[in-house]
């Protein structure tokens, strides 16, 4: 079935120009992106490698400012990335459920991909992420057959929306919600479950030549950079890499040590970061629910770990409300011109 979407607004070449400019690169993704077909100007963005080690530090870009789309409540998708353009955001993350398709449809019209990938484009911001979570360690294989088939049509519309990176999790093995921990989670059979769906996850992003994203997540089977680094090892695959979100990695009575968390974490898988999520917790032992800025995580060394690892590509603002998109995306240009302050 057609769905209709308002007509875009014209943008100036300059707007273009700009973007250009701006918008940042996120590693392993970049080739996959160059690589694919009818990806326009998230390709063109985002299509180049993140910088050689020895790089300068003031040579290298800083990351972009995003945002998951579904922040902006509207009826179209042109009228959220108007929303998003007019705070001078250029990257967002896309969920289905934002073109009013279930967030992970059974199918996906061409002629909609199309049009959504026009829109973003027209209007110089770059869909650097679909949104693709499910439970990939659900106790019952039936559910995880059937996120696994959602995600192939995801990941087989990617070239037409022209994006690169399909943004998952780990799950959990509570049976209703895949975001609550579970005790079962630290069980081998939860373990070799996650992997398994995992292993055929890559194997679907392989084929249409796209990045698999996850998330460690407290409440997740992979709680953990240590567990990241083990699935990451485990897969052996380029398609699959890191969403890193400092909000998210803190176990109860983590929070004392948190400088110590963030850099063990960094150095197991900060090369393997190619999007980064920008939220803030009230405590540890869960996932951060507050916005950025509006909460105890240290951006300071968040974003400057972020930077030393090579890291230029999309930061994406979440967990927040329309009211708060100004202050947070004010709160972490501020953070970032001090990153660059302090490189020599």
């Amino acid at each position: 079935m057609f769905h209709p979407l308002s007509e875009p607004t014209n943008q100036g070449l300059s707007d273009r120009r700009r973007f250009l400019r701006a918008a940042g690169a996120f590693g392993a993704g970049a080739a996959l992106a160059a690589a694919m077909p009818g990806a326009g100007l998230a390709r063109r963005a985002l299509g180049a490698e993140r910088p050689p080690e020895n790089a300068a530090p003031n040579k290298r870009p800083l990351m972009q400012i995003g945002i998951l789309l579904g922040t902006f409540a509207r009826p179209t998708v042109e009228a959220r990335l108007d929303a998003a353009r007019a705070h001078g955001l250029l990257c967002a993350q896309l969920s289905m459920d934002c073109a009013g398709l279930a967030a992970m449809p059974d199918h996906i019209p061409p002629e909609l991909a199309d049009r959504i990938r026009r829109a973003a484009e027209q209007r110089g911001i770059a869909l650097v992420s679909l949104h693709g979570t499910f439970n990939m360690c659900h106790p019952d294989p039936s559910e995880r057959r059937a996120g696994l088939r959602r995600l192939h049509v995801l990941a087989s519309a990617c070239a037409r929306l022209g994006t690169p990176t399909i943004h998952i999790c780990t799950g959990t093995r509570d049976r209703a919600n895949m975001w609550r921990r579970h005790p079962d989670n630290d069980s081998p059979e939860a373990w070799r479950d996650m992997v398994a769906c995992v292993r055929e996850a890559v194997g679907i992003a392989r084929q249409e030549n796209v990045v698999l994203a996850f998330e460690p997540e407290v409440n997740n089977v992979v709680d953990s950079a240590r567990k990241a680094r083990r699935l990451m090892d485990e897969i052996g695959s380029p398609h699959l890499k890191v969403t890193m979100d400092a909000a998210n990695i803190f176990h109860a009575g983590e929070l004392a040590r948190m400088r110590e968390v963030l850099d063990e974490a960094f150095a197991l898988i900060g090369k393997d970061i190619v999007l980064a999520h920008a939220k803030d917790l009230s405590r540890d032992g869960d996932a951060g629910h507050e916005a950025a800025g509006h909460g105890k995580l240290d951006y300071d060394r968040y974003l400057s770990l972020l930077d030393a690892s090579g890291f230029h590509g999309p930061l994406l603002l979440h967990g927040l409300s329309e009211a708060q998109v100004p202050g947070c995306v004010a709160f972490l240009r501020e953070k970032l011109a001090r990153v660059a302050s302090k490189r020599v």
